[in-house]
């Protein structure tokens, strides 16, 4: 009875313990089975016996056949790229420049990008097609013009690469030139050309000044020329007379201004002197 009852345990166990087994192979087969794409991600299908397919798989739990299939996930939002080239410019200047692109990749075209570049497309595509826009474009522009046209060189190089990105299906949403610095010899020589500029400018001012000085100084002349002709005619035509109302005009002029001085006294005498008076001895006349 005893051994009958062990039997029965023994045999409850082992279907237990396979029944376990099940279910745990059973698990992993399920788990296995299933794959997850979070949102802003996309899967692409690797089939063992016919390669990538060509659909794109979208968010959510998708099944798969274990071991035949596997699933490959690419991130499908717009990411930042930056990336620094240095570039010859048309009068063989050399230029560091800095470009920032946010790029994605083209969703449907997914299974063409994994198949020719991988999950790290952009990558391999972005550096290298950048730098060769970026040499492209600067070498049509001479250094100076970088800076005055800079709009105008920033939409060359964004329309050529999106050109260029949609060879490899990504898409860029920006293209922006963040830095742009020039070498340190033409940066010196911008600066002398500043200097000489503004040393050429005050030259220009100091020319302009010493012509109206002497423009002024030719008129004062004239004036001074004609003034005394007009004297030279008045006298020929009247005689000294007119001299004569000049000097008591000015004898008046003179008059006035010493009697309104406090220090100045009139003494009657023989030659009607004026004197300055002393704050301390007044003087008197003889």
């Amino acid at each position: 009875m005893a051994a009958g009852g062990g039997q029965a345990a023994a045999s409850f166990l082992t279907n237990l313990a396979r029944a376990a087994i099940g279910l745990g192979v059973g698990a992993s087969l399920v788990n296995a089975s299933l794959y997850t794409v979070d949102g802003g991600e996309r899967a692409v299908l690797f089939d063992r016996f016919r390669g990538v397919l060509d659909e794109t798989v979208g968010e959510g739990t998708h099944f798969l056949i274990p071991w035949l299939q596997k699933p490959y996930i690419f991130d499908i939002r717009t990411r930042p790229h930056t990336f620094t080239s240095k570039s010859g410019t048309k009068d063989l200047q050399m230029v560091n420049l800095t470009l920032r692109l946010l790029s994605r990749p083209d969703v449907p075209r997914l299974p063409t990008i994994f198949t020719s570049l991988g999950t790290e497309y952009d990558e391999k595509v972005l550096p290298s097609i950048g730098n060769e826009v970026l040499k492209a474009v600067v070498a049509q522009f001479n250094a100076d013009q970088l800076l005055t046209e800079r709009p105008h060189v920033s939409a060359l190089v964004r329309d050529a690469l999106v050109r260029r990105a949609r060879d490899f299906n990504i898409v860029l949403d920006d293209v922006a030139i963040t830095h742009l610095s020039y070498g340190a010899e033409f940066s010196q020589a911008v600066e002398k050309k500043q200097v000489a500029q503004q040393e050429a400018e005050r030259s220009k001012f100091l020319v302009a000044r010493a012509e109206q000085e002497r423009r002024a100084a030719v008129i004062r002349a004239e004036g001074e020329s004609e003034a005394a002709k007009l004297i030279s005619d008045a006298t020929a035509a009247v005689g000294t007379g007119i001299l004569e109302l000049r000097r008591i005009e000015a004898a008046r002029e003179i008059a006035a201004t010493l009697s309104r001085s406090p220090n100045v006294v009139y003494l009657p005498g023989g030659n009607n002197m004026l004197l300055g008076l002393n704050p301390t001895n007044m003087v008197q006349g003889r």
